[in-house]
């Protein structure tokens, strides 16, 4: 009997797949449970619509995403932090500081996509990656300058 399976089936297959299974597992088990639907005609065309609206969403999230990052290429944050001798820093500066100051100039950017191994301890330019999408990653420049 051909199922479309609505959810993740742990051993039998993924979400949108189509598959043959036995009779009694799907009538006892899959359809009471509604982890699977049967795969007539209309089913199998709604499975189709739903995966080209789909591929065209993360395409859209896509491309917001390079926009962002050109965006941000050509952005540079500035941050006044209080320092001691040699540049070195008090406390340091960390993604969501650098989070919030991206705000203030009108770019929302969530400070878990930040990649920093460590955060900012010295005066300077320090290039930050941001990872806003799977396949996109944008750079920004971040000056630490000493507060007077």
């Amino acid at each position: 009997m051909k199922v479309i399976f609505l959810k993740d089936v742990k051993g039998q297959g993924k979400k949108g797949e189509v598959k043959d299974l036995s009779e009694g597992y799907v009538r006892n088990f899959l359809l009471p449970q509604k982890l699977a639907a049967l795969a007539s005609e209309g089913n199998v065309k709604t499975l189709e619509q739903q995966k080209q609206s789909e591929k065209k969403k993360k395409d859209k999230e896509k491309e917001d995403a390079q926009k962002l990052a050109a965006k941000l290429a050509e952005t540079t944050v500035v941050i006044r932090a209080k320092s001691g001798e040699g540049g070195r820093l008090f406390g340091s500066i960390t993604s969501k500081q650098i989070a919030e100051e991206m705000e203030k100039l009108g770019l929302s950017v969530d400070k878990r996509k930040f990649q920093m191994d460590d955060a900012i301890r010295v005066l300077g330019v320090t290039v930050v990656s941001i990872k806003l999408h799977p396949e996109v990653t944008a750079q920004v420049k971040v000056q630490v300058t000493e507060e007077k």
